[in-house]
C-alpha cells in the first residue's frame, strides 16, 4: 500500500487551496514531499502522519464488524461462524502512473481541479457497499474454517476444543441471497444450528483443507503432529481413519492437497519442515525436507502451475519451491526476508500462476509477482513520467508488486475467485476488501 507522510496543517490548507482553485500551492512555502513509506524502516517526525493514497487502490472498503476475526473471543456466547453478503462493491479504474500537472497532456490546472472534485464527489456521493450478515452459534473458538470446493455451502471449522465439525450454510446462504435488508450493518441474526458431523481430535489444530478433486474429501492435522483422512459415506457422513498419518515432530499447522493428484497432499509443521504424502502409500510421508528454520505456518499449492509450492514462517521469510526439483536437492526458486514478522496467510492467485499475496503479523499485506525483473530503463522511463515526484525505496525486491496496510494482526486473506486482482482480508479489528490499482484486472461495472 502506498503511504504518504505530510504534515498534518500543510497538507489540510494545501488541500483545501487545490479544491477551491483559489490560488496556487506555491504560496504556502515549502511542502513536504510525498515518498513512500516503509514500516520499521521509516519513523514519524514530530507533526507527521500517513495517509493512504487512494490512487493506489481501484477499490478498497474496510468493514468493522465488532468482533475479531479468526482470533480468541473473550466471551463464549461471542464465538460464530459468520455468513456475509457484501453488495454494491465498486471502485474506479486507476492509471498506474498519475497525470502531472503542465504535463504533455496539455490540462490546465483548473481542469485537473475540477477533474479532482468531480472523482470525489463520486466516489462520496455514490451508495457505498453494504454488508449483510447470519450467524451460526459455534462451540469454542474457530481456529480455521474452509469450505467445500464443489459444495461451498459445506464448510469444515477447526475448534479449540478439539472437534472438527463439518456444517451446511445453505440455508443461510440462501436466505441472505434473497433478502436486501436482513442483518444489514452488522445487526445479525443469530441462529443455533447443529453441525452435519463432527470428529475429535486428541488436541485441537488449525490444519484442514478440503480436496479440490474428490467432492467431500478431507484432511485435518492437530498439534499433536497427528493428520487424518475423511473419506465421504454419503452427502452428510463421513468415515474418519483412526489410524493417523505420522511424519511431523511438533504441530502441523497447513495442509493442501495437489490440483493435479487426488491422493496426494502437502503439510507444514512447527518442526521447520515439508512433508508429501499419498494416500496409496500408508502413513508415512513419500518425501520430507527441511523448509525454514523456523515454524513454517502456512502454504499455497499453486492451481495453475502444480510444481510451484509457497511456504511462510514464523521469522517472516517466504519461499518458492518447484517440486520437480526435490530430488536434486535444492527445489528452492525464490526466497523473500521482506516481512520481520511471522506470515500469517499465504494464497497464489486463481488468475495469475506467478502472483502470490501475504499477510503477516506486522501488519502488512503484500502482493508479489515472480514474473518480475529489476529493468533499470522500464525505471527510468517511470521516472520522467512522474518526474521524479515518486521516491520508491531502493531496496524492495522487484518481485513486491504492492503492500497493503492499515489493518491489525492480520489473520486471513483470500483472493476473489471471480473478480481478478480483488482480495479480502480479515483481522482483529474487522476486514478489508481491496483491488490494487497496478494489477491489471476488470472492475465490476455495477455493484456486485
Amino acid at each position: 500500500m502506498t503511504r504518504g507522510i505530510k504534515h498534518r496543517m500543510k497538507a489540510k490548507r494545501k488541500n483545501k487551496v487545490s479544491k477551491k482553485g483559489e490560488g496556487s500551492s506555491s504560496s504556502l512555502g515549502p511542502q513536504v514531499p510525498v515518498k513512500v513509506w516503509q514500516p520499521g524502516v521509516d519513523k514519524l517526525e514530530e507533526g507527521e502522519e500517513l495517509h493512504c493514497d487512494p490512487s493506489a487502490y481501484n477499490s478498497l472498503h474496510a468493514f468493522h464488524i465488532g468482533w475479531p476475526c479468526l482470533r480468541d473471543s473473550e466471551k463464549a456466547s461471542w464465538n460464530s461462524i459468520g455468513i456475509f453478503k457484501v453488495t454494491n462493491i465498486s471502485g474506479k479504474r486507476r492509471e498506474p502512473v498519475p497525470k502531472i500537472k503542465g504535463d504533455e497532456s496539455g490540462m490546465d490546472d483548473d481542469e485537473s481541479d475540477s477533474e479532482d472534485d468531480s472523482e470525489d464527489e463520486d466516489e462520496n456521493g455514490a451508495q457505498g457497499p453494504t454488508l449483510q450478515l447470519r450467524k451460526v452459534t459455534h462451540e469454542g473458538c474457530v481456529n480455521r474454517i474452509r469450505s467445500m470446493t464443489q459444495n461451498p455451502h459445506i464448510c469444515a471449522a477447526w475448534a479449540d476444543t478439539g472437534y472438527v465439525q463439518v456444517w451446511d450454510l445453505s440455508t443461510h446462504l440462501n436466505g441472505l441471497a434473497e433478502s436486501e435488508t436482513e442483518g444489514v450493518q452488522g445487526a445479525a441474526a443469530v441462529f443455533n444450528q447443529d453441525p452435519l458431523f463432527k470428529f475429535k481430535h486428541k488436541d485441537e489444530g488449525f490444519a484442514i483443507d478440503w480436496s479440490p478433486l474428490v467432492p467431500g474429501r478431507l484432511v485435518s492435522g492437530d498439534c499433536k503432529n497427528s493428520i487424518y483422512l475423511w473419506e465421504p459415506t454419503s452427502a452428510a457422513t463421513w468415515n474418519v481413519d483412526n489410524t493417523p498419518f505420522i511424519g511431523h515432530t511438533a504441530s502441523v499447522e497447513d495442509i493442501q492437497w495437489s490440483p493435479t493428484e487426488p491422493h496426494v497432499f502437502a503439510s507444514c509443521s512447527v518442526d521447520g519442515s515439508i512433508a508429501i504424502w499419498d494416500t496409496r502409500l500408508g502413513k508415512s510421508p513419500a518425501a520430507s525436507f527441511k523448509a525454514h528454520n523456523a515454524d513454517v505456518n502456512v502454504m499455497s499449492w499453486n492451481r495453475l502451475a502444480s510444481c510451484m509450492l509457497a511456504s511462510g514462517s514464523d521469522d517472516g521469510t517466504i519461499s518458492i519451491r518447484d517440486l520437480r526439483l526435490l530430488k536434486e536437492g535444492d527445489s528452492v526458486v525464490a526466497h523473500f526476508e521482506y516481512h520481520k514478522h511471522p506470515i500469517t496467510s499465504i494464497e497464489w492467485s486463481p488468475h495469475e500462476a506467478s502472483s502470490l499475496a501475504v499477510s503477516s503479523s506486522d501488519n502488512q499485506l503484500t502482493i508479489w509477482d515472480l514474473s518480475l525483473e529489476k529493468d533499470e530503463e522500464e525505471e527510468a522511463e517511470f521516472k520522467a513520467k512522474t518526474k521524479e515526484e515518486v521516491n520508491a525505496p531502493q531496496d524492495l525486491p522487484p518481485q513486491l508488486l504492492f503492500i497493503h496496510q492499515g489493518q491489525k494482526d492480520l489473520k486471513e486473506l483470500h483472493w476473489h475467485t471471480q473478480i481478478p486482482g480483488m482480495i479480502v482480508c480479515t483481522a482483529s479489528d474487522g476486514f478489508n476488501i481491496l483491488m490494487p490499482s497496478n494489477i491489471q484486472s476488470t472492475l465490476p461495472s455495477d455493484g456486485i
